[in-house]
């Protein structure tokens, strides 16, 4: 049986074993594209739970975004990136705020954004 050896190895390992171990890690990156699971990680509870530091007061309300592209952002301000923009019907679940900005969670949108960001009080419905 062949082996390949380099100078850093401390043991030979057959030839065929690395071939296939390769096709298998190859065969599981390619399956992992293919179903669109590459790099995606679950976000731990804690986090997701847990208000950013830039919260001063704690809320737990849905409501309903009122205004035509009302940016869904990274941070309470306007300075902040947006994240994308959310429509009259679009749902959020508020969690907490600082000032006149609320921190909370997509929970319906007609463009399919999701995740956690800010959203000024006035783009809400009767807000």
């Amino acid at each position: 049986m062949n082996t390949l050896t380099h100078d850093h190895d401390s043991q030979a390992v057959p030839f065929p074993v690395r071939r296939t171990t390769r096709r298998i890690t190859t065969a599981v990156a390619a399956a992992s594209i293919l179903l669109g699971t590459a790099g995606v990680t679950a976000p731990t509870a804690t986090a997701a739970a847990r208000p950013p530091a830039k919260c001063t007061t704690s809320y737990d309300f849905e409501n309903w975004v009122d205004m035509n592209g009302a940016n869904f952002r990274q941070g309470p301000a306007t300075s902040y990136a947006s994240l994308g923009s959310l429509y009259p019907g679009d749902r959020v679940k508020i969690t907490c705020g600082r000032g006149n900005w609320f921190y909370g969670k997509i929970l319906q949108s007609r463009t399919h954004l999701t995740g956690w960001g800010w959203i000024r009080s006035d783009m809400l419905l009767n807000y």
